[in-house]
């Protein structure tokens, strides 16, 4: 069973700018792998495989003058952004079959440096916890995490995101086994209310937590 947990990060001036070109960088992937699928169907031609778009829009793309500044962020971010597509196409691909559940999901769109949400994604090659309580990102160094509670366990990906109101919030996806409560032979009745939270059928009362007091 995977969880995720979300945290809130405070980069320095530096790291914000690092971040701003991870943002930049794993959305030109995206917009140029997706614009190559989309050429090709326009066109008649095979689907573009993920090896290809990895050889052209990323390792030959970084020998180019325009963009040879990919080189300059984890090719860890680029490689996820490449995975990111083809999971939104398979997403896409599955809903029409009628393989998954829930609402139907539209192709995959080209993203935009003005979208409220900016957001990069790292496997454990390019992430790890510090001794301090700090979090180190390749190309970009130790963010500052407020913990507002613990890891269950070691996380398996870190998705780093950049909201509208300019926040950054690091969610970590982390893999455990269901916690199931011991099965009791009793029953028990609920009765909810407002000076008491409950009250339950053997008497007890659980006292209201009033939150917003």
């Amino acid at each position: 069973m995977q969880l995720r947990y979300n945290y809130r990060a405070y980069p320095d001036a530096a790291q914000r700018r690092a971040l701003a070109q991870a943002f930049g960088c794993a959305r030109v992937v995206w917009n140029d792998c997706l614009r190559d699928r989309r050429q090709a169907h326009a066109a008649g031609l095979p689907y573009v495989t993920s090896a290809e778009l990895s050889r052209l829009r990323i390792t030959q793309a970084k020998r180019t003058e325009e963009r040879a500044w990919l080189g300059d962020v984890s090719a860890v971010v680029l490689q996820q952004s490449l995975r990111d597509l083809d999971t939104a196409y398979q997403n896409f691909f599955d809903s029409l079959k009628g393989k998954r559940q829930g609402r139907k999901v539209g192709p995959p769109r080209y993203k935009s440096k003005k979208d409220t949400r900016q957001s990069i994604r790292l496997n454990t090659n390019a992430f790890s916890l510090q001794a301090g309580g700090t979090v180190y990102v390749a190309k970009v160094g130790n963010l500052k995490v407020t913990w507002s509670r613990r890891l269950p366990v070691a996380p398996t990906s870190l998705t780093v995101t950049q909201d509208s109101c300019g926040r950054y919030f690091l969610s970590f996806v982390v893999d455990t086994e269901p916690d199931i409560l011991p099965g009791l032979q009793t029953d028990a009745g609920l009765d909810l209310g407002l000076s008491a939270f409950a009250v339950l059928s053997d008497g007890r009362r659980i006292d209201s937590p009033r939150f917003l007091r």
